[in-house]
């Protein structure tokens, strides 16, 4: 037998579902999660090269990393060869590598393929492209599945967002280091297909009748759109695709710039300009690591002895060098979700030199991502006028992703459409689940 699955490799959330022609089944990928059919998006590489993902990678991760101590060795890292004129020298390249690090967590993987400028980075002694990093989550994933089915996987539906980039170079560059992922992690088939299709082909599963459908694929990396006829397989027509690159990655890096970045020094006089540098990459999770240096340590401890914001820049200082940049992100993530059934929610995190208390509202969270509110709104009126139907022409429109639960978002479809037909599919799933049916229907 053939085995194909489905697999959604999401910003934030991944899953691999399996369809057998009656029935999808979800994989518990992560019998560690609450939810163990969703696997976070989260790849730990360690030092002696074993990779983790999921709530497995976090777990390790917070036991080898937080308030840990450091170790700083000055080595070799190569040679740099200048000629000019008839001037010609070899300088030797040093680096200090902190030799007491256990090992490298990264996330928003997918978000790399998005911007199109994270070539990759150097984990240890090895440089890991893109292409690697997405190559060992999705080998860990594949494993794990093979272990659920008791039998080799062969082949691999993909999802993937309706637009990578508005660059086409990149768009074309991206889809290609997605595929070359997926075959170097041992799938032998590989096909894609846009995620709210998919999301779409799931929901049809649940119709009784032919209906128009649109589907608002809403998560933390992307907002895709699909409006669609359904409700019988040979009769499927897309009336139109749309997407934009934002999603609930960007509305956590609006809080952080917005409202947290002064508890780390942000609008102090007097302050080193690559301190003000280091402040504005704290809302950067791929970036900040970068950070941890000999020079940026003696640089701020140079700065709290001056006496400029000592608490502030003491607040710095522990953020990242005591590894608690994953800890201030999901608190600010969970802050961001609860906000989601409250008016108001606190932004709290506690630690070694670090005391952030932040009271935030539903309306400030709302100001907050304006501008990503009226870009969404734009897309949205944009997909409904490509797709020659009239707002009162379309049947339903299905939500799905994490990001489609904030209310602001919902109460922009309720306006346009009416609660009535304003339906929510399965947040984490639906995805997933369509892609299950694609591979089965691809054979």
């Amino acid at each position: 037998m053939v085995l194909n699955v489905g697999l959604d490799f999401g910003t934030s959330n991944s899953g691999v579902g399996i369809y057998d022609g009656r029935q999808v089944k979800l994989l518990p990928i992560d019998r560690q999660n609450i939810l163990p059919e969703v696997v976070k998006t989260i790849l730990y590489i360690t030092r002696d090269d074993r990779h983790l993902i999921g709530q497995e990678a976090v777990a390790l991760y917070y036991r080898h990393n937080v308030n840990r101590p450091r170790h700083y060795v000055k080595k070799w890292a190569g040679e740099l060869e200048f000629t000019g004129a008839e001037m010609y020298y070899v300088r030797d390249i040093f680096v200090y590598e902190d030799e007491l690090k256990p090992g490298r967590l990264l996330q928003y993987l997918k978000t790399a393929l998005r911007s199109g400028d994270y070539p990759g980075t150097q984990i240890f002694e090895r440089y890991y492209a893109l292409t690697d990093l997405i190559t060992a989550y999705f080998k860990v994933l594949k494993e794990r599945a093979e272990v659920i089915l008791g039998e080799p996987i062969h082949g691999v539906t993909l999802g993937r967002p309706v637009i990578f980039s508005t660059d086409s170079e990149k768009e074309r560059t991206a889809e290609n280091t997605l595929l070359e992922a997926a075959y170097s992690a041992g799938f032998e088939k590989v096909e894609f297909e846009y995620e709210p299709v998919a999301a779409a082909l799931y929901y049809e599963t649940l119709l009784d009748r032919p209906q128009n459908a649109l589907i608002f694929d809403f998560g933390g990396g992307t907002l895709d759109i699909t409006i669609m006829r359904l409700g019988n397989p040979s009769e499927r027509h897309i009336y139109t695709n749309a997407g934009i690159g934002v999603a609930g990655g960007d509305f956590d890096r609006a809080i952080i710039q917005t409202r947290l970045l002064p508890y780390f020094g942000k609008g102090q006089y007097g302050l080193e300009p690559e301190i003000v540098e280091l402040i504005h990459a704290v809302s950067d999770w791929s970036a900040l690591p970068d950070w941890s240096s000999p020079k940026i340590h003696a640089t701020l401890e140079r700065t709290i002895r001056s006496g400029i914001a000592p608490g502030r820049i003491q607040s710095l200082k522990s953020l990242v060098f005591n590894d608690l940049a994953f800890s201030f992100y999901n608190v600010v993530e969970s802050a961001k979700i609860s906000l989601s059934n409250k008016g108001v929610t606190v932004i709290r995190l506690q630690d070694i030199d670090l005391d952030l208390w932040q009271l935030y509202t539903r309306y400030q969270f709302e100001k907050d991502i304006q501008s990503y509110r009226t870009q969404i709104e734009d897309v949205l009126f944009s997909a409904i006028g490509n797709s020659g139907l009239e707002p009162e022409e379309i049947d339903i429109v299905v939500k799905t992703g994490g990001s489609s639960s904030i209310p602001t978002f919902s109460d922009m479809l309720i306006d346009l459409f009416g609660a009535e037909r304003v339906k929510t599919s399965d947040v984490f799933n639906s995805v997933t689940a369509g892609l299950a049916i694609k591979a089965y229907e691809m054979g």
